[in-house]
Protein backbone atom coordinates (compact mmCIF):
# COMPACT_ATOMS: atom_id res chain seq x y z
CA UNK A 1 0.00 0.00 0.00
CA UNK A 2 1.31 3.69 -0.63
CA UNK A 3 0.18 6.79 1.13
CA UNK A 4 -0.18 9.89 -1.46
CA UNK A 5 -0.92 13.34 -0.55
CA UNK A 6 -2.55 15.72 -3.34
CA UNK A 7 -3.49 19.15 -3.20
CA UNK A 8 -5.31 21.53 -5.39
CA UNK A 9 -4.64 25.47 -4.83
CA UNK A 10 -7.18 27.42 -6.55
CA UNK A 11 -8.35 30.94 -7.02
CA UNK A 12 -10.92 30.89 -4.25
CA UNK A 13 -9.94 27.59 -2.04
CA UNK A 14 -6.88 25.02 -0.96
CA UNK A 15 -7.58 21.69 -0.43
CA UNK A 16 -5.44 18.18 0.39
CA UNK A 17 -6.84 14.83 -0.34
CA UNK A 18 -4.57 12.01 1.59
CA UNK A 19 -5.25 8.33 0.02
CA UNK A 20 -3.99 4.94 0.12
CA UNK A 21 -3.16 3.13 -3.17
CA UNK A 22 -3.37 -0.18 -3.71
CA UNK A 23 -1.02 -2.40 -5.61
CA UNK A 24 -3.92 -1.88 -8.92
CA UNK A 25 -3.96 1.82 -8.15
CA UNK A 26 -7.65 1.90 -6.81
CA UNK A 27 -7.69 4.55 -3.91
CA UNK A 28 -9.29 5.18 -0.70
CA UNK A 29 -9.59 8.35 0.91
CA UNK A 30 -7.71 8.56 4.40
CA UNK A 31 -8.35 12.47 4.69
CA UNK A 32 -10.32 15.58 3.16
CA UNK A 33 -9.57 18.58 3.82
CA UNK A 34 -10.35 22.58 2.54
CA UNK A 35 -9.80 26.18 3.56
CA UNK A 36 -10.93 29.27 1.74
CA UNK A 37 -7.89 31.04 1.37
CA UNK A 38 -8.82 33.74 -1.60
CA UNK A 39 -5.55 33.43 -3.24
CA UNK A 40 -6.41 35.02 -6.31
CA UNK A 41 -7.63 38.06 -4.51
CA UNK A 42 -7.49 40.87 -7.03
CA UNK A 43 -5.59 38.97 -8.77
CA UNK A 44 -7.33 39.82 -12.53
CA UNK A 45 -7.27 43.36 -11.41
CA UNK A 46 -3.77 43.82 -10.06
CA UNK A 47 -2.19 40.95 -11.87
CA UNK A 48 -0.24 39.47 -8.66
CA UNK A 49 -0.89 38.18 -5.48
CA UNK A 50 -1.34 40.53 -2.38
CA UNK A 51 0.64 39.53 0.66
CA UNK A 52 -2.04 38.79 2.79
CA UNK A 53 -3.68 36.02 0.27
CA UNK A 54 0.17 34.42 0.21
CA UNK A 55 0.05 34.48 3.92
CA UNK A 56 -2.99 32.78 4.41
CA UNK A 57 -2.47 30.36 2.02
CA UNK A 58 0.93 29.50 3.95
CA UNK A 59 -0.76 29.35 6.95
CA UNK A 60 -3.27 26.76 5.35
CA UNK A 61 -0.26 24.86 3.87
CA UNK A 62 1.74 24.49 7.14
CA UNK A 63 -1.44 22.85 8.31
CA UNK A 64 -1.99 20.25 5.54
CA UNK A 65 1.73 19.63 5.89
CA UNK A 66 1.29 18.18 9.31
CA UNK A 67 -1.62 16.61 8.32
CA UNK A 68 -0.01 14.70 5.82
CA UNK A 69 3.04 13.40 8.13
CA UNK A 70 0.87 12.70 10.47
CA UNK A 71 -1.27 9.92 7.93
CA UNK A 72 2.24 9.38 6.47
CA UNK A 73 1.90 10.28 2.59
CA UNK A 74 5.01 9.14 0.87
CA UNK A 75 4.17 11.31 -2.05
CA UNK A 76 2.89 14.98 -3.16
CA UNK A 77 1.94 16.75 -5.49
CA UNK A 78 0.54 20.30 -5.36
CA UNK A 79 -1.06 21.70 -8.67
CA UNK A 80 -2.30 25.19 -8.91
CA UNK A 81 -4.41 26.46 -11.19
CA UNK A 82 -6.26 29.65 -12.47
CA UNK A 83 -4.55 32.63 -10.18
CA UNK A 84 -1.04 30.97 -10.45
CA UNK A 85 -1.11 30.74 -13.85
CA UNK A 86 -2.16 34.88 -13.95
CA UNK A 87 0.14 36.35 -11.03
CA UNK A 88 3.15 37.75 -12.24
CA UNK A 89 4.70 37.14 -8.60
CA UNK A 90 4.25 33.88 -8.57
CA UNK A 91 7.79 32.71 -8.04
CA UNK A 92 6.82 33.94 -4.41
CA UNK A 93 3.82 31.22 -4.16
CA UNK A 94 6.57 28.67 -5.36
CA UNK A 95 8.84 29.53 -2.89
CA UNK A 96 6.52 29.51 -0.32
CA UNK A 97 5.51 26.27 -1.74
CA UNK A 98 8.99 24.66 -1.61
CA UNK A 99 9.51 25.86 1.77
CA UNK A 100 6.94 24.18 3.44
CA UNK A 101 6.70 21.10 1.58
CA UNK A 102 10.15 20.14 0.77
CA UNK A 103 10.35 19.73 4.43
CA UNK A 104 8.23 16.45 4.21
CA UNK A 105 9.68 15.45 0.60
CA UNK A 106 12.62 16.84 -0.86
CA UNK A 107 12.22 18.80 -3.36
CA UNK A 108 8.48 18.72 -2.97
CA UNK A 109 6.63 22.25 -4.78
CA UNK A 110 3.80 23.47 -6.24
CA UNK A 111 3.41 23.30 -10.16
CA UNK A 112 1.39 25.79 -12.49
CA UNK A 113 -0.81 22.87 -15.02
CA UNK A 114 -2.31 24.82 -18.12
CA UNK A 115 -6.28 25.12 -18.38
CA UNK A 116 -6.28 21.83 -20.24
CA UNK A 117 -4.55 19.34 -17.93
CA UNK A 118 -6.91 21.12 -15.02
CA UNK A 119 -9.58 20.14 -17.32
CA UNK A 120 -8.29 16.62 -17.76
CA UNK A 121 -7.29 15.62 -14.32
CA UNK A 122 -10.82 16.82 -13.30
CA UNK A 123 -12.79 14.70 -15.62
CA UNK A 124 -10.85 11.93 -14.40
CA UNK A 125 -11.87 12.42 -11.02
CA UNK A 126 -15.14 13.24 -11.49
CA UNK A 127 -16.20 10.31 -13.76
CA UNK A 128 -14.64 7.46 -11.63
CA UNK A 129 -18.37 6.80 -9.95
CA UNK A 130 -20.25 6.72 -13.33
CA UNK A 131 -21.35 4.13 -14.80
CA UNK A 132 -20.74 4.47 -18.42
CA UNK A 133 -24.08 4.15 -19.72
CA UNK A 134 -24.47 8.11 -18.86
CA UNK A 135 -21.63 8.63 -21.79
CA UNK A 136 -21.06 11.23 -23.58
CA UNK A 137 -20.17 13.20 -20.11
CA UNK A 138 -19.71 16.86 -19.86
CA UNK A 139 -17.58 17.59 -16.66
CA UNK A 140 -17.75 20.74 -15.99
CA UNK A 141 -15.52 22.48 -12.74
CA UNK A 142 -16.36 25.90 -11.89
CA UNK A 143 -13.64 27.30 -10.23
CA UNK A 144 -12.59 30.36 -8.41
CA UNK A 145 -10.72 31.69 -11.88
CA UNK A 146 -11.53 29.49 -14.32
CA UNK A 147 -13.86 26.77 -15.64
CA UNK A 148 -13.28 23.75 -17.56
CA UNK A 149 -15.44 22.25 -20.01
CA UNK A 150 -14.42 18.62 -20.47
CA UNK A 151 -16.36 16.07 -22.99
CA UNK A 152 -15.66 12.38 -22.60
CA UNK A 153 -16.99 8.85 -22.78
CA UNK A 154 -15.55 6.03 -21.36
CA UNK A 155 -13.02 7.51 -19.21
CA UNK A 156 -11.31 9.16 -22.12
CA UNK A 157 -11.44 12.97 -22.80
CA UNK A 158 -12.23 13.55 -26.41
CA UNK A 159 -12.12 17.36 -26.14
CA UNK A 160 -11.54 20.00 -23.05
CA UNK A 161 -11.67 24.10 -23.02
CA UNK A 162 -10.84 26.07 -19.68
CA UNK A 163 -12.14 29.42 -20.15
CA UNK A 164 -10.81 32.42 -17.57
CA UNK A 165 -14.45 33.01 -15.73
CA UNK A 166 -14.76 32.07 -12.18
CA UNK A 167 -16.95 33.21 -9.48
CA UNK A 168 -14.17 35.23 -8.39
CA UNK A 169 -13.38 36.62 -11.30
CA UNK A 170 -16.98 37.46 -12.20
CA UNK A 171 -17.34 38.72 -8.34
CA UNK A 172 -14.72 40.71 -8.77
CA UNK A 173 -14.33 42.41 -11.98
CA UNK A 174 -18.81 42.37 -12.83
CA UNK A 175 -20.82 42.15 -9.46
CA UNK A 176 -19.54 44.77 -7.22
CA UNK A 177 -22.75 45.93 -5.26
CA UNK A 178 -24.84 44.04 -2.31
CA UNK A 179 -26.92 42.63 -4.01
CA UNK A 180 -25.84 42.96 -7.40
CA UNK A 181 -28.14 45.23 -9.05
CA UNK A 182 -29.40 44.46 -12.68
CA UNK A 183 -26.67 46.32 -14.60
CA UNK A 184 -24.34 44.10 -13.15
CA UNK A 185 -25.61 41.13 -13.52
CA UNK A 186 -27.08 42.07 -17.56
CA UNK A 187 -23.00 43.17 -17.78
CA UNK A 188 -21.62 39.55 -16.03
CA UNK A 189 -24.24 37.64 -17.93
CA UNK A 190 -22.48 39.23 -21.09
CA UNK A 191 -19.06 38.29 -20.20
CA UNK A 192 -19.67 34.90 -19.14
CA UNK A 193 -21.04 34.34 -22.77
CA UNK A 194 -18.50 35.63 -24.32
CA UNK A 195 -16.02 33.75 -22.47
CA UNK A 196 -18.01 30.17 -22.77
CA UNK A 197 -18.56 31.57 -26.83
CA UNK A 198 -14.78 30.79 -27.18
CA UNK A 199 -14.85 27.06 -25.09
CA UNK A 200 -17.52 25.87 -27.03
CA UNK A 201 -15.82 26.45 -30.49
CA UNK A 202 -13.46 22.98 -29.57
CA UNK A 203 -15.83 21.33 -27.23
CA UNK A 204 -18.99 19.77 -28.83
CA UNK A 205 -21.49 20.47 -25.94
CA UNK A 206 -24.42 19.37 -28.33
CA UNK A 207 -22.99 15.48 -27.86
CA UNK A 208 -23.48 15.83 -24.14
CA UNK A 209 -25.95 12.68 -22.74
CA UNK A 210 -25.06 13.32 -19.01
CA UNK A 211 -23.94 16.42 -17.32
CA UNK A 212 -21.37 16.65 -14.10
CA UNK A 213 -20.55 19.15 -12.12
CA UNK A 214 -17.59 19.73 -9.64
CA UNK A 215 -16.21 21.89 -7.00
CA UNK A 216 -17.79 24.10 -4.38
CA UNK A 217 -20.01 26.52 -6.74
CA UNK A 218 -21.66 23.40 -7.85
CA UNK A 219 -22.21 21.26 -3.97
CA UNK A 220 -23.24 24.71 -2.59
CA UNK A 221 -26.11 24.97 -5.53
CA UNK A 222 -27.14 21.07 -4.79
CA UNK A 223 -26.87 21.24 -0.96
CA UNK A 224 -29.43 24.31 -1.07
CA UNK A 225 -31.92 21.99 -3.68
CA UNK A 226 -31.81 18.95 -2.12
CA UNK A 227 -32.94 21.34 1.09
CA UNK A 228 -29.86 20.34 3.53
CA UNK A 229 -29.83 22.20 6.62
CA UNK A 230 -26.25 21.61 6.59
CA UNK A 231 -23.41 20.60 4.09
CA UNK A 232 -23.50 17.05 3.99
CA UNK A 233 -21.24 15.72 0.99
CA UNK A 234 -22.64 11.93 1.27
CA UNK A 235 -26.05 13.56 0.48
CA UNK A 236 -24.48 15.89 -2.45
CA UNK A 237 -22.50 13.32 -4.27
CA UNK A 238 -23.92 11.91 -7.30
CA UNK A 239 -27.29 14.03 -6.26
CA UNK A 240 -29.30 15.18 -9.38
CA UNK A 241 -30.96 18.70 -9.58
CA UNK A 242 -33.49 19.33 -12.44
CA UNK A 243 -33.20 22.50 -14.74
CA UNK A 244 -36.22 23.74 -13.11
CA UNK A 245 -34.94 23.94 -9.34
CA UNK A 246 -31.31 24.20 -10.52
CA UNK A 247 -32.39 27.98 -12.13
CA UNK A 248 -34.26 28.46 -8.97
CA UNK A 249 -31.91 28.08 -6.28
CA UNK A 250 -29.50 30.11 -9.08
CA UNK A 251 -32.04 32.87 -9.48
CA UNK A 252 -32.25 33.14 -5.11
CA UNK A 253 -28.44 33.21 -4.77
CA UNK A 254 -27.82 35.61 -7.81
CA UNK A 255 -30.22 38.20 -6.41
CA UNK A 256 -29.85 37.71 -2.25
CA UNK A 257 -27.62 40.27 -0.33
CA UNK A 258 -24.18 38.51 1.36
CA UNK A 259 -26.15 38.13 4.61
CA UNK A 260 -28.65 36.57 3.70
CA UNK A 261 -26.69 33.66 1.62
CA UNK A 262 -24.71 33.76 4.97
CA UNK A 263 -27.65 32.77 6.79
CA UNK A 264 -28.72 29.56 4.69
CA UNK A 265 -27.12 26.69 6.23
CA UNK A 266 -24.76 24.81 4.27
CA UNK A 267 -23.10 28.14 2.75
CA UNK A 268 -19.56 28.21 3.49
CA UNK A 269 -18.37 31.41 4.97
CA UNK A 270 -15.64 31.90 2.24
CA UNK A 271 -18.46 31.45 -0.68
CA UNK A 272 -20.25 33.97 0.64
CA UNK A 273 -19.77 36.92 -1.28
CA UNK A 274 -18.63 35.48 -4.52
CA UNK A 275 -21.36 32.35 -5.30
CA UNK A 276 -23.85 34.68 -7.40
CA UNK A 277 -21.01 34.91 -9.75
CA UNK A 278 -21.02 30.77 -9.56
CA UNK A 279 -24.38 30.92 -9.82
CA UNK A 280 -24.57 32.86 -13.07
CA UNK A 281 -21.82 31.05 -14.94
CA UNK A 282 -23.72 27.52 -13.83
CA UNK A 283 -27.59 29.03 -15.29
CA UNK A 284 -25.63 30.16 -18.47
CA UNK A 285 -24.48 26.65 -18.97
CA UNK A 286 -28.05 24.60 -17.98
CA UNK A 287 -29.54 27.01 -20.50
CA UNK A 288 -26.67 26.19 -23.28
CA UNK A 289 -27.36 22.39 -22.53
CA UNK A 290 -30.96 23.01 -22.42
CA UNK A 291 -30.83 24.12 -25.83
CA UNK A 292 -27.93 22.85 -27.53
CA UNK A 293 -28.17 18.94 -26.23
CA UNK A 294 -32.11 18.87 -24.63
CA UNK A 295 -29.72 18.07 -21.25
CA UNK A 296 -32.55 18.51 -18.43
CA UNK A 297 -30.60 17.98 -15.24
CA UNK A 298 -27.18 18.13 -13.51
CA UNK A 299 -25.15 15.55 -11.44
CA UNK A 300 -23.04 16.75 -8.59
CA UNK A 301 -20.22 15.15 -8.08
CA UNK A 302 -18.00 15.57 -4.15
CA UNK A 303 -14.82 13.62 -7.10
CA UNK A 304 -12.97 16.01 -9.03
CA UNK A 305 -9.55 17.58 -9.71
CA UNK A 306 -8.55 16.50 -6.69
CA UNK A 307 -8.99 12.90 -6.96
CA UNK A 308 -7.71 13.33 -10.49
CA UNK A 309 -4.20 14.67 -8.78
CA UNK A 310 -4.25 11.57 -6.34
CA UNK A 311 -4.70 9.07 -9.01
CA UNK A 312 -1.48 10.71 -11.30
CA UNK A 313 0.59 10.57 -8.73
CA UNK A 314 0.30 6.91 -8.28
CA UNK A 315 0.35 6.47 -12.48
CA UNK A 316 3.54 8.14 -12.38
Amino acid sequence: MTRVAAIDCGTNSIRLLVAEADAAGRLTDIDRQMRVVRLGQDVDARGAFVPEALLRTRTALEEYAQIIRDNGATAIRMVATSATRDAENRDEFFYMTQEVLGDIVAGAKAEVITGDEEARLSFAGAVGDLSTDTDPVLVVDLGGGSTELVLGSGGVVAAAKSSNIGCVRVTERCLPSDPPTADEIDAAERFIAERLAVALETVPVEQTRSWVGVAGTMTTIAAIALGLDEYQADRIHLSRIPFDQLNEVCDRLIGMSRKDRAALGPMHPGRVDVIGGGALITRTLARILSERAGVDELVVSEHDILDGIAASIVRR
